[in-house]
């Protein structure tokens, strides 16, 4: 059996180490040639390294969360192939020996030559995927499958479709592989009628290159890395921005009597029920019936095909102690009544601040609720969480003096009020449909009962 050195490999002209996030991989485990066996990060890209070669993981040389300098070897991978070298190469060898050992000494030799391919090709990938983003919907993507997926033309909707065989179900590059090879046959041929189609126009417009504008430090300031999270934060934020025109309708919604009726039962909710009610989950269960009103606002956009969802599964954006944001997903959230979402709100919530959620729960969404309202914020513009095609975000609630109308005549009466604001494509939801869905979702919230039972 020949034994290969894994390296770390070297991820730019400025990179001199990285560090070991996570080994995808356990010692005795069998590895495919190219399967990822860890991810590292560096100060510039954060990636996988696929290995060299098939065989068994020997050794780890390094544990998680460890600093290894680019060139050092990380893991020992054992191999098919012939015995270990001899240390005895006197003269006394015979000919078959010397054929074992020269054999044995050319297979060594080329290991190294495979280990800097590798190494060439990681960097590759990292150096021409920066407009894709690294995690989309949840999923985390290697920068050897985003260049797959940027030289194939396979769009991130398509990309969410796939199921991975890695761990925690990413995508490989077998997977990649293994789709394009079954990509449906409409796919290719909207792909080879863009390519064949003759131009209509005398002259092709230059591509502008868009790059953020140089940045100078002054005596004083202080520089701040962003974390992890934030980083995958803003390239989620700058990808949805480029992909759909943002168009925001806001509606103002009188909210008293939830207001009301909240302050009335909120003590015997939490006695009972063991549980504090927010206006969150009264918000979510009106969405999910202008949902159902508005079936096309709970879609997705895949090139030129419009996927309607079956399922209505809210995303709840919230707030982390750090400062930076995750969306946990009520999953079937219209099969659940207020109740069963007070405590599916509650359970997300809890678990997102103390980074405990399941990577199945953040991913999946279908629509998304964002309460600004909860920084003292009366309205916003929220930007969409791709793949989906709007957002709501819902306002501080605050009173207000309002015209009332009754039978017997008007008059003026303090209200409790708010400002619903919904974000959504352009591309696929028109000003009508985006407009009419945030009125019937205030529409929803005027009409609450105050007498209802929990």
């Amino acid at each position: 059996m020949a034994q290969v050195e894994l390296i770390m490999p070297k991820m730019g002209e400025s990179v001199a180490e990285a560090t070991i996030i996570k080994w995808l991989k356990d010692e005795g485990e069998a590895i495919e040639l190219e399967e990822s066996i860890l991810e590292i990060a560096t100060d510039k890209v954060d990636s996988e390294v696929p290995s060299p070669t098939e065989g068994i993981l020997k050794k780890k040389l390094f544990n998680e969360d460890e600093v290894v300098k680019v060139g050092e070897p990380i893991a020992i991978i054992e191999t098919e192939g012939g015995e270990e070298p001899s240390s005895d190469s006197g003269p006394s060898m015979n000919g078959s020996s010397k054929q074992e050992t020269l054999k044995e000494n050319t297979e060594e030799a080329k290991e190294p030559v495979a280990v800097a391919e590798v190494q060439q090709m990681v960097t590759a990938a990292a150096q021409t995927v920066s407009d894709i983003p690294r995690t989309s919907n949840g999923k985390f993507y290697s920068p050897l499958v985003r260049s797959i997926v940027k030289e194939e033309g396979i769009s991130l909707q398509e990309l969410d479709r796939i199921n991975g065989s890695g761990a925690e179900g990413r995508v490989t590059k077998k997977d990649i592989l293994g789709y394009l090879e079954n990509r449906q046959v409409s796919t290719q041929k909207t792909t080879q009628s863009k390519v064949s189609a003759p131009s209509t126009s005398p002259q092709t417009a230059p591509k502008v290159e868009i790059s953020a504008p140089p940045v100078s430090v002054s005596q004083g300031d202080e520089i701040i890395e962003m974390d992890r999270m934030r980083k995958m934060i803003a390239e989620h934020m700058v990808m949805s921005k480029h992909v759909s025109p943002h168009v925001t309708s806001f509606v103002e919604a009188d909210v008293t009597n939830i207001v009301n009726w909240r302050n009335r039962i909120k003590n015997k909710f939490l006695e009972r029920e063991g549980e504090k009610i927010t206006f969150t989950p009264i918000f979510i269960e009106a969405l999910i019936k202008a949902i159902k009103d508005f079936p096309m606002i709970n879609i997705s956009l895949d090139g030129s095909n419009i996927i309607k969802r079956k399922n209505i599964n809210i995303g709840m954006a919230a707030a982390l102690p750090s400062g930076n944001l995750i969306v946990p997903v009520i999953k079937n959230a219209d099969q659940l009544n207020l109740v069963g979402l007070t405590k599916a709100v509650n359970d997300l919530a809890s678990r997102a601040r103390e980074n405990k959620l399941k990577p199945d729960e953040i991913q999946g969404g279908t629509y998304t609720l964002t309460n600004v309202g909860t920084f003292g914020n009366v309205m916003g513009t929220p930007i969409i969480n791709q793949p989906q095609v709007a957002i709501m975000a819902t306002g501080s609630i605050n009173k207000k003096p309002a015209v009332i109308e009754t039978p017997e005549g008007d008059f003026i009466g303090i209200r409790h009020k708010m400002f619903l604001s919904h974000s959504y494509d352009h591309r696929v939801v028109d000003g009508a449909l985006g407009g009419s869905f945030v009125r019937r979702v205030a529409d929803y919230l005027e009409q609450f009962d105050p007498n209802r039972h929990f």
